[in-house]
C-alpha cells in the first residue's frame, strides 16, 4: 500500500492534525502553546482552520502546514436573549457542520498519514483508526435555560466526547478552579480525562517597562464585539492616564493609532499583548476562557464583562468573582467610572498561576504514538 504523504512529511516524524473551533479566537490562541510543545517534541503539525484563524496563527507560527476547514460562522444577537434564541435556532446548522467535519476528515485521511488528531471543541474530528484528543473546559454546559436543559445538553455533550480517545481539560481538578462546575462536574465522560492546569501562550511577567493604567482587550463574535467597543470608546475618552485598546481584529493587522489619550491596536500579536498585559495595572476584557487563563497566569487584576447571551461567560465571570480572582459587571449595566471604582475596592486574591501540566500530557501522547508505530 502506498504511503499517504500528501505534504511530504518525514516518515520518522509523528504527524498531528490539530483543529480549533472558530467561535471567536480563544480556541485558536489557547492551542498555540500546544502546537509549540508538539513542535518542540519533534512532531509535524498540520493545522485545519479557516482563513481568520490562519491569519492569527501564521503570525505566531510561520511556516506550518495549513489546510482549510470551514468554520461554523454562527450569528449572535444584539441582546442577551436574542443571542440565546439565535444559537438555539442555529442548532441544525451546528449539527450539519459537525457532520461535514466528519466527512472532511475521512477524505483527508485518504491522502495524508495522521498519527493523532487534536480537536479543540470540533466534535466531528474523530476516527476509529486514529487516536483523537478532544479539548474542552465545558464538561458541564450552561445553556442559560435552566438545570433540566443543562443536564440534557451534558448528556448529549458526553455522547459526542466519548467518541474520542482522551479528553483534555484546561483547568485544575478539585478546588480553586478557573471554570468551576463547568470543568469539574460530578460525573465525567467515560473516556480518559486529563486536567492540564491551564493553557496560556504568555510568559510570566518580570519587570514593567512602560506602565499602563488601563488595558482594554476586545474579543469574541460580532455584533457584540463592536457594540462593546463603541460603548467603551465613548467612556474611555474621558479616562485620565495611559489607556490602551486592543480591538481583536487580526485580519486588519497591528496598525497602531493614537486617539486623544488612547493607544489603539487592531490586533496585538502574542508578544505585544503579553507585554501590554504585564504593564497594565488593570485589564478590562470579556470573560472568554482563554482570556481568563492569560489573566490568571499573569496574576492580573481585571474587570470581566461577559458577552451578552453567552451563559458560559456569565457563569465563569461570576465564579471568578466569588473566588476573588476577578471583578465582573454586565455589559447592560456597564459604566466605566463605576466599574473602576468598584474594582479599586475589590479584594483581589491573585498570584501567578503555573500552567505547564499540558507538556506532560503531550509527552505521554507522543510516547503512545511512537509505541504504536513500533508495534
Amino acid at each position: 500500500m502506498a504511503e499517504l504523504n500528501k505534504f511530504n512529511i518525514p516518515q520518522q516524524k509523528p504527524v498531528v492534525l490539530l483543529s480549533p473551533l472558530d467561535w471567536g479566537l480563544g480556541h485558536t490562541t489557547r492551542c498555540i502553546p500546544i502546537i509549540h510543545e508538539l513542535l518542540t517534541q519533534g512532531c509535524s503539525v498540520i493545522i485545519a482552520c479557516n482563513s481568520t484563524q490562519k491569519a492569527l496563527l501564521s503570525l505566531e507560527l510561520p511556516g506550518l502546514t495549513y489546510v482549510h476547514l470551514a468554520g461554523y460562522n454562527l450569528k449572535y444577537g444584539k441582546k442577551r436573549w436574542g443571542t440565546i434564541v439565535r444559537i438555539i435556532l442555529q442548532t441544525p446548522k451546528i449539527l450539519i457542520r459537525i457532520n461535514n467535519e466528519k466527512n472532511w476528515l475521512n477524505i483527508f485521511l485518504k491522502s495524508q498519514r495522521v498519527d493523532c488528531i487534536i480537536s479543540d471543541n470540533r466534535f466531528g474530528l474523530y476516527n476509529r483508526k486514529v487516536p483523537a484528543v478532544f479539548i474542552t473546559h465545558q464538561l458541564y454546559i450552561k445553556t442559560g435555560l435552566g438545570k433540566p436543559a443543562d443536564r440534557l445538553v451534558q448528556l448529549l455533550n458526553y455522547r459526542r466526547i466519548n467518541r474520542f480517545t482522551t479528553c483534555w481539560v484546561p483547568d485544575r481538578r478539585g478546588i480553586k478552579t478557573m471554570a468551576g462546575r463547568l470543568s469539574n462536574p460530578e460525573k465525567l465522560p467515560s473516556i480518559r480525562v486529563q486536567y492540564l492546569g491551564g493553557l496560556s501562550r504568555f510568559k510570566a511577567c518580570s519587570t514593567t517597562t512602560s506602565p499602563i493604567q488601563l488595558l482594554v482587550v476586545l474579543s469574541g463574535p460580532e455584533p457584540q464585539r463592536s457594540i462593546f467597543e463603541n460603548l467603551l470608546l465613548k467612556q474611555l475618552e474621558l479616562q485620565p492616564g495611559k489607556t490602551v485598546l486592543v480591538r481583536g481584529l487580526p485580519k486588519e493587522g497591528e496598525n497602531m493609532q493614537v486617539k486623544n489619550n488612547i493607544t489603539i491596536y487592531n490586533h496585538a500579536p502574542a508578544g505585544l499583548l503579553n507585554e501590554l498585559m504585564c504593564n497594565a495595572e488593570l485589564v478590562i476584557s470579556r470573560s472568554g476562557y482563554t482570556t481568563v487563563m492569560d489573566l490568571l497566569k499573569l496574576g492580573k487584576k481585571s474587570i470581566l464583562v461577559p458577552t451578552p447571551g453567552q451563559a458560559e461567560q456569565e457563569y465563569v465571570a461570576a465564579h471568578l468573582q466569588k473566588e476573588q480572582l476577578a471583578y465582573t459587571v454586565s455589559q447592560e449595566q456597564f459604566n466605566l467610572q463605576k466599574a473602576l471604582a468598584a474594582a479599586n475596592e475589590f479584594p483581589y486574591q491573585l498570584s501567578p498561576w503555573p500552567m505547564e501540566d499540558y507538556k506532560k500530557a503531550i509527552n505521554e501522547l507522543i510516547d503512545q504514538i511512537i509505541k504504536s508505530k513500533q508495534s
